[in-house]
């Protein structure tokens, strides 16, 4: 009788232990896995917010005044950036050891020219247009260019494979909203022994280049022009090598390959191609193919040159190849605040507990790096809005373009006017303002301390939500209190996620297995 009675609860016991195990087996497929071995398409919120929160109007507004700032000499600079290299070399620790330089400020560097923050916002926007138009440019180029850059973007030379011997390594990245660039810069060493020279970080780009003397036309930058004939690394390449061949735009002068890179903005840097030794904080990388230009001109004030971490074979993560896995992550700093953000190498860099969705190539623009989005978000809610908009066709038209050069994110038409109509809907107790600049959607916040506003939400493909707060969207346009609703439409091109929207957001890639990571990290 008693093991009669005990039947149908062991019946019932042994179903909720196989609920259970049902269940954890559910979870577990979600999470992402160890970031050191793999990366996988994985669901949930990016980095949780709100789906409201109150905006601090008045501290923002603060954060805008321009002020006279005590510079650091750049000797003191390098001092305090070698003390600490020694101090991340030493506790290294083999396969995942890194290297990360002092944090810094770009409104340290003293060069900004600007006496409010409207001047300083008005001349951002310009040069953002001038970018969006050239990325549009580049991936519109026609049938001729894309096979061109489909050609140089494959296949690796055996003068480019090089062993560099490189683990994890990293650096800082500070702002360049005060800059001539509206770029993020990071300091790093050119030559042996090195000198430390300020650099942009484009993630659109496919070229690693410094002003070099002999300078015949060079804009002002904070150090000394790096001189070629006092590094012991430096070597010329030869018009023959295949080295060459990968360059656009490439061509041959006294036996030496010469390069000529021309930017949307008028920008442009000409001279010739080197194999040059670059420091990263404790990590030395022998042979990157550099371009050494001696015919510089543009909006790259204050920097010695430009880091390129595009798709290509040519950028400093396509040079790198199978030593770093393709793998780099960067967290922008904020605008207007003494933090500074990151940027690092190597599989070892990469977070875990990432929300990770598939990395997306366009032939036609190999070096940008895509996502799949499938929607947008207002207060929490997602919007009608049909996915086909944001889709990358089989010609490379449309998709969306991750990218740290461009500050604003630009959305489709159709997709921008539901967006802002939301939001509209949303904040319709806020005194509105006349539109500014690009932005058709701006608000006379002056007076306030903090309003309540809807955070807004990417929803990505694959599950993942990126909900952004609001001091990514809803920014200051001058000292007064008029702040605008930061995104712009785009008629035509890709959707590009610009710097503004990424800022204080760990952004992870990882080329090998072809994921694009978001958090759990902030900065």
């Amino acid at each position: 009788m008693l093991l009669v009675s005990l039947q149908p609860l062991l019946q019932l016991s042994f179903s909720l232990v196989v609920v259970v195990l049902l269940l954890l087996l559910l979870n577990l497929s979600f999470l992402p896995t160890s970031a050191t071995t793999e990366t996988a398409t994985s669901a949930g919120h990016a980095i949780p917010y709100p789906a409201f929160e109150h905006f601090p109007v008045r501290e923002t507004i603060l954060a805008t005044k321009i002020t006279k700032i005590q510079t650091i000499p750049t000797d003191v600079l390098d001092d305090e950036l070698n003390q600490e290299h020694k101090q991340n070399h030493s506790s290294g620790n083999g396969k995942n050891e890194k290297w990360r330089l002092k944090l810094l400020h770009r409104d340290k560097m003293g060069y900004s020219h600007f006496v409010d923050h409207h001047d300083r916002f008005h001349a951002r926007m310009k040069r953002d247009v001038k970018r969006v138009a050239a990325i549009i440019s580049k991936i519109s180029g026609g049938a001729a260019a894309a096979a061109a850059a489909t050609n140089g973007g494959a296949g690796e030379s055996k003068e480019a494979t090089n062993n560099y011997g490189v683990e994890e390594f990293g650096t800082e990245v500070v702002s360049g909203m005060e800059q001539g660039s509206g770029e993020y810069f990071v300091r790093i060493g050119v030559g042996s022994p090195p000198r430390n020279q300020y650099m942009v970080v484009d993630s659109g780009s496919d070229i690693v280049w410094v002003q070099c003397q002999p300078c015949n036309l060079c804009y002002h930058q904070s150090d000394p022009v790096f001189d070629p004939s006092l590094s012991a690394s430096f070597a010329g390449v030869s018009c023959g090598s295949s080295i060459c061949d990968r360059v656009e735009n490439s061509g041959c002068h006294s036996g030496r390959c010469k390069y000529e890179v021309m930017y949307g903005d008028g920008s442009y840097t000409k001279g010739t191609l080197a194999l040059e030794t670059l420091s990263f904080g404790g990590t030395t990388v022998q042979n990157v193919a550099i371009g050494c230009g001696h015919r510089n001109r543009g909006m790259f004030i204050g920097a010695a040159g430009l880091l390129g971490l595009g798709g290509g074979s040519m950028s400093l993560v396509g040079q790198l190849g199978g030593q770093t896995g393709g793998a780099f992550t960067y967290c922008l700093v904020s605008r207007g605040t003494s933090s500074s953000g990151s940027l690092e190498f190597g599989r070892g860099a990469l977070p875990v507990g990432a929300a990770w969705v598939p990395l997306l190539r366009n032939p036609r623009a190999p070096s940008f790096y895509y996502i799949g989005l499938s929607g947008l978000g207002v207060g929490g809610m997602q919007l009608p809005i049909p996915e086909d908009v944001f889709r990358l066709s089989e010609l490379g038209d449309g998709g969306v373009v991750m990218d740290s050069g461009t500050a604003v994110t630009r959305l489709p038409t159709a997709a921008y006017v539901a967006f802002r109509d939301a939001f509209l809907t949303e904040t319709a107790s806020l005194p509105r303002a006349s539109a500014v600049s690009i932005f058709d959607t701006c608000y006379d916040l002056n007076g306030f301390v903090t309003v309540r506003v809807p955070t807004v939400s990417f929803f990505l493909s694959g599950g993942p939500i990126l909900t952004l707060p609001a001091r990514n969207f809803l920014i200051p346009v001058d000292e007064r209190g008029t702040f605008c609703f930061a995104f712009a439409p785009s008629p035509t091109g890709p959707s590009i996620i610009g710097n503004i929207q990424q800022e204080g957001i760990q952004i992870s890639f990882d080329g090998s297995n072809g994921f694009v990571g978001f958090g759990p990290n902030v900065c």
